[in-house]
């Protein structure tokens, strides 16, 4: 079985093209937001009971985010772990340093946390969405992935350029680019005078550099980049272990406390 979830809605129709797709491998049964949960993160709901609603068979809609669609889906609603589970069709991209908002990558992340292998797929684009073409890469990648499996704690993010099937160049493994960000936030006043702010204001740019993901999309290819659960930075520990010297005898005053 494979579960799929997105961040976007049960009923867009990214996920709903991905399924059917997927169903030429294996049965597929969706568990997604019942409605739209982008840059939800990895945010899980813990202060209100999640309610979820059959909406036709194998599909279900849940009142939470992606992260816990998958984790409902895995330890209570489904009677068998999935072999996989996929996390998309995202309307747009999830590149570089956005995967820490995105839905979709944490919906792959909390599976891959509860020991299943997963990949996030996203379309770049903001309009006339190629789902069908994006849902075709998805396929062969869940496919390679029953072949060859993943390593533990690892799983894909994959970006699908908006090109037919033949302009798309080819595939490329990839590592996070790094965004740029132009008046990311934009305050403005409402009728009574008060100000607020709409956070995401501006086109975000990208650093040119070959290798990313970022620049994998820009030249028409399929950008497949492997995150790790593990964020632990090893290259710095030798440098940091001046502060293993550091020591907390002396008590706080009163006024530091």
């Amino acid at each position: 079985m494979i579960l799929v979830t997105n961040d976007d809605g049960v009923y867009s129709p990214g996920i709903q093209i991905l399924a059917k797709r997927l169903r030429n491998l294996d049965e597929v049964v969706i568990v997604a937001p019942d409605r739209e949960r982008s840059a939800a993160g990895h945010s899980m709901t813990l202060h209100r009971p999640l309610l979820i609603e059959e909406v036709k068979q194998s599909v279900y809609s849940v009142n939470g985010t992606p992260t816990d669609c998958v984790n409902i889906a895995v330890k209570g609603l489904l009677k068998e772990a999935p072999r996989l589970v996929v996390s998309g069709i995202n309307k747009g991209p999830n590149l570089g340093d956005d995967i820490t908002y995105s839905g979709t990558v944490a919906g792959a992340i909390e599976a891959r946390l509860l020991g299943i292998p997963s990949f996030a797929i996203s379309l770049v684009a903001r309009e006339d969405f190629r789902f069908a073409e994006a849902a075709e890469v998805a396929l062969r990648a869940a496919g390679m992935i029953f072949e060859q499996g993943l390593r533990e704690g690892t799983l894909l993010n994959i970006n699908v350029p908006n090109l037919p099937l033949p302009e798309i160049r080819g595939t490329q493994i990839t590592r996070l680019g790094k965004r740029i960000y132009h008046q990311m936030t934009v305050e403005r006043v409402d009728p009574r005078g008060k100000k607020y702010y709409w956070i995401g204001g501006g086109e975000p740019d990208w650093e040119r550099e070959q290798g990313t993901d970022f620049d994998a999309v820009d030249r028409g290819m399929v950008s497949i980049t492997p995150l790790h659960l593990d964020l632990t930075d090893y290259s710095v520990f030798d440098k940091l272990k001046p502060m293993e010297r550091l020591t907390y005898e002396q008590s706080l005053t009163s006024e530091e406390r």
